[in-house]
């Protein structure tokens, strides 16, 4: 399989640190430079040739470093489970996965004890929302304590939100599945409207902020539809299975949002 290297007109700028190189250019190097030893290799050999003062002061760290390093402590090796799962979520998940996995297990317990809505399952009424909870904690700059060496690697921006994305609905979704099932409600009535309110969350996030986004979507939820559903105790309009096709505009607006703005998500704006 032929792998294709990095060009040395971007190795040689970006060793003399040349401010001319496009900006998606050094993040598509510094990506291809994580996994690619050859360019690895060129870019040490460029370092040393357009910039030797660089190579002179990595050499003076070096060889202070080199000392400690060799008194250090290694750490244990991390399981094959747990360093695939930290590429997946951060720590600070976890606790609001579990609070999403706690409330979808409550609004089912009372729909079986019928202490419920009425017609109005809970589970159906909170589904849409609890997945926007678990997106906001994972790429919440006052939770993640890491958020600026996040923001600032080579793989993030929208391919690390939506692989936390991804994690959170792959725990979320299976708690709602068996909810409707219990219930009897169908996953076309709300696994459509999650998936719509998770890129609505994400589409805005790239403006506001993806917590700042999360909490206003909630809170409009909250007002526009749990309120007066509560209130009424029946089932409205935008969990009627009539309301999908307005429901998957959402969902289709939300990512082309996430496509267009792609590149917001890799500025520390995105974690508020």
């Amino acid at each position: 399989m032929s792998v294709e290297h990095a060009s040395m007109r971007i190795i040689d700028g970006y060793a003399r640190g040349d401010t001319d190189i496009a900006a998606d250019e050094v993040w598509a190097l510094e990506a291809h430079l994580e996994a690619c030893r050859v360019c690895r290799e060129r870019l040490s050999a460029a370092v040393t040739a357009e910039a030797p003062a660089v190579a002179a002061l990595v050499g003076t760290v070096w060889s202070g470093l080199e000392p400690q390093l060799a008194a250090a402590v290694p750490m244990p090796p991390r399981r094959r489970w747990s360093a695939r799962l930290s590429a997946w979520m951060t720590p600070v998940m976890v606790p609001w996965l579990a609070m999403a996995v706690g409330v979808t297990l409550i609004a089912l317990l009372l729909d079986v004890v019928g202490s419920g809505s009425g017609d109005m399952p809970l589970v159906l009424l909170l589904a849409p929302v609890l997945p926007v909870l678990g997106v906001a904690a994972s790429w919440s700059r006052g939770l993640d304590p890491a958020y600026e060496l996040t923001a600032s690697a080579p793989r993030a921006g929208l391919y690390l939100v939506l692989r936390r994305t991804a994690s959170v609905l792959a725990v979320v979704v299976p708690a709602l599945l068996v909810g409707g099932w219990v219930t009897g409600v169908t996953a076309a009535q709300w696994l459509l409207p999650c998936l719509a309110f998770t890129s609505a969350a994400l589409a805005l996030g790239g403006v506001v902020g993806v917590t700042r986004a999360a909490v206003a979507l909630v809170a409009v939820w909250a007002a526009v539809i749990v309120a007066p559903t509560l209130a009424a105790r029946r089932t409205t309009f935008a969990l009627q299975t009539d309301s999908l096709p307005v429901w998957g505009l959402v969902l289709a607006l939300g990512i082309g949002v996430l496509i267009a703005r792609r590149g917001a998500y890799s500025v520390l704006g995105a974690h508020e």
